[in-house]
């Protein structure tokens, strides 16, 4: 089956009172989809099933955040590695700079330059 969702609408909208009063504070959203091959409605339901407690890693560096890299002129091979994974020099600032996933890839986390 491959359907497309045409309307997604929230509780309390026209189209979901019956939804509400089934599943209460636990409904999302619904969904109207339809299947173009088997000439189909489908509605469905985005439901709440379980609660916990989260706290945010604000500590986590996203995959393809640049992050600066200490890197001396002498080392040619990483610079070398650095620019292969698409790293560039800043020049301001007289640092590479490498996505941080590439970095943990070629295993220069140890070169990374913390608050960068």
């Amino acid at each position: 089956m491959t359907a497309i969702t045409r309307k997604t609408v929230l509780p309390g909208d026209p189209g979901t009172m019956k939804l509400v009063a089934e599943y209460g504070d636990r409904l999302i959203c619904v969904r109207y989809k339809y299947d173009v091959e088997g000439r189909r409605r489908y509605k469905t339901v985005e439901l709440i099933i379980e609660e916990d407690v989260w706290e945010p890693d604000f500590t986590r560096i996203p995959a393809n955040k640049f992050v600066k890299l200490a890197v001396d002129y002498e080392e040619f091979e990483i610079r070398r590695k650095i620019k292969s994974f698409g790293g560039r020099f800043n020049w301001s600032e007289r640092v590479w700079e490498l996505q941080y996933m590439y970095a943990l890839q070629l295993g220069l986390e140890d070169r990374i330059i913390k608050n960068s």
